[in-house]
């Protein structure tokens, strides 16, 4: 018994298109999956409560760029790596010095510049002194004699009398904190890793169908 095999068209030609459908998927496939990535951190941020602000530090990028590839990828990564990766780790956090963390009460406020205010900044602003206020049990303070406005803001008081001067703790003071883990990254990560080979699969078109 014999057997034949026809070849029946150009192989070089077919193997050609087979690879420029295969460069097109997997090109295809990457970018969707990084895309994907990109919009799944950015909702874990925003669902955590950490702003839409920080959300938006999270791009993608694919390679390589304006052309397909059996070898393309896609990077996704943050314009802000410190704060989401303190986020998505837990970090212990000690101060650089040695000495105390300062944690803004209510009373502080916001600082002018972004993020949490600091001890000098808050003097500056207020033309009040802070008074450190060491308590054995529970973090020491740091307070200022003055009032509280309408937003519960300590400010300076306005009377010649003393009236409604009051000690207002505007700092807790503590050795360290531990941020709490608010994302997990890698479980996004994970899911979109997997999902990529029936991206392929879904993208890979076969030459002339």
């Amino acid at each position: 018994m014999r057997f034949g095999v026809n070849i029946v068209g150009d192989i070089v030609r077919l193997m050609e298109a087979e690879v420029k459908a295969g460069e097109k998927a997997v090109t295809t496939a990457m970018r969707d999956a990084g895309t994907g990535l990109k919009t799944a951190w950015r909702a874990q941020i925003t669902g955590a409560g950490l702003g839409a602000r920080l959300a938006r530090t999270i791009r993608s990028e694919q390679f390589p760029k304006g052309r397909t590839s059996l070898n393309a990828a896609a990077l996704v990564w943050s314009k802000a790596p410190v704060i989401v990766g303190a986020h998505d780790t837990g970090p212990l956090i000690r101060s650089k010095n040695g000495f105390w963390l300062a944690i803004p009460t209510p009373a502080a406020g916001k600082s002018l510049r972004g993020g949490r205010i600091t001890p000098g900044e808050w003097e500056r602003r207020t033309g009040l002194r802070l008074r450190f206020v060491y308590r054995r049990m529970g973090p020491s303070l740091l307070v200022a004699e003055g009032r509280l406005n309408k937003k519960g803001r300590a400010v300076a008081s306005r009377s010649k009398t003393g009236r409604g001067l009051t000690t207002v703790p505007i700092f807790l003071l503590v050795p360290q904190v531990r941020l709490p883990k608010r994302l997990d990254l890698e479980r996004d990560a994970e899911r979109v890793r997997d999902a990529v080979p029936g991206l392929i699969v879904a993208n890979w078109v076969e030459p002339g169908s």
